[in-house]
């Protein structure tokens, strides 16, 4: 006679302690089973610039997907660029778009990027401010994440930003915290953040990035208040850091964060306030960023006296480079520890099926 079947027979009250008790235990035990994924040790995918080709398209990126379906991952984000920046702005591409984030197993985060908007005008007959009411439309319209699993985010509700008919949300912008650690994806764009190309837009630059420096300001006070271990910044252009790396980036003053070749600057001013939180908040943070197709993690950011942020490491994604087809079609995999001393640990994810140059082997050691 087992436990539960004597307690029924002799003490039914206690029989429905038991089983409220069972209840308990199982509930508890899948709790602890999110909490460890949320508060202990978890990976996250971040990949961008992807597809450019109708290879990567439609062998490259969902290869890239089946890789991170393959793999346990609290979430994904997408860092911008959903095609290349002269083709044109079709509906399709955003359908394409939002089928590969919702194939993601794992919730799938987006922020845009200066091909799907600011620079659909290179072709006739598109406006920018259209387009990115269409992706506002289409990946934005919750306040959760994409993906077959969905994840809640903050959003950023108030009117700052411009769409076609006047001021509206920028619903883009979103904040979720997992394991004591704060992420946020801010619309900061390439093409000197809509200031330059062939249709540049100063009003809808000078209310986003008004928006964006609040959102950033208003992310670090919340990552404080909550004792956030690190933040991660997510967003779409290379802005430029230093006097380093000209074929990829505009060149800055590090002391200033002033762009040094003359050229419209969409990207000073943000910076400066990036750079002051960073200071402020002293724990670690890291700016995802992908838009010059250069895989690499490093610390360029200095303080107004030249001195290296030992808190602060950039991130850039893998990116397109088309001419080989899938040879960069690969992805991130960020290990995260709120309490390791560093947060944040990096590991390349270089796809089996996209291996190009070098193909692989069978082997697995």
């Amino acid at each position: 006679m087992t436990l539960g079947s004597y307690a029924q027979r002799k003490c039914p009250h206690i029989s429905r302690i038991l089983i409220s008790l069972v209840f308990l235990l199982i509930a508890s035990g899948f709790s602890a089973a999110v909490s460890d994924e949320g508060s202990g040790v978890y990976s996250i995918g971040v990949w961008g610039d992807l597809p450019y080709s109708a290879v990567q398209a439609t062998v490259g990126v969902p290869n890239l997907i089946a890789d991170m379906n393959s793999q346990h991952l609290a979430f994904t984000v997408h860092d911008g660029d959903l095609k290349s920046g002269g083709s044109e702005c079709t509906d399709a591409v955003y359908a394409q778009a939002l089928a590969y984030l919702n194939s993601l197993r794992a919730p799938a985060a987006f922020t845009p990027g200066d091909n799907d908007w600011t620079d659909c005008d290179r072709v006739a007959g598109y406006n920018s401010l259209v387009q990115l009411d269409k992706e506002r439309a289409i990946f934005f319209s919750t306040q959760t994440t994409l993906g077959e699993h969905r994840l809640a985010q903050e959003v950023q509700t108030e009117p700052l930003c411009l769409g076609v008919s006047g001021n509206v949300p920028c619903v883009e912008n979103r904040r979720w915290t997992v394991g004591r650690v704060t992420y946020v994806t801010l619309n900061v764009q390439g093409s000197c953040n809509n200031l330059c190309d062939v249709a540049p837009d100063p009003a809808e630059y000078a209310a986003r990035n008004q928006a964006n420096i609040a959102w950033l300001h208003e992310t670090f006070e919340e990552a404080k208040s909550r004792g956030s271990a690190a933040v991660m910044i997510v967003a779409q252009a290379n802005p430029g850091w230093d006097l380093t790396d000209e074929t990829r980036a505009p060149l800055r003053d590090p002391l200033t964060l002033a762009e040094t070749d003359g050229q419209l600057d969409g990207f000073q001013e943000y910076l400066i306030a990036l750079r002051n939180e960073v200071i402020v908040f002293k724990k670690p943070v890291a700016y995802v960023h992908g838009d010059s197709h250069y895989f690499r993690i490093d610390k360029p950011l200095l303080d107004s006296k030249g001195q290296r942020l030992e808190n602060f490491t950039r991130v850039e994604t893998f990116g397109d480079h088309q001419e080989n087809g899938t040879n960069d079609v690969h992805w991130l995999k960020v290990f995260v520890d709120a309490n390791s001393r560093e947060v944040f640990a990096y590991q390349p994810q270089i796809v089996p099926a996209n291996r190009t140059a070098v193909p692989a082997t069978t082997s697995r050691h």
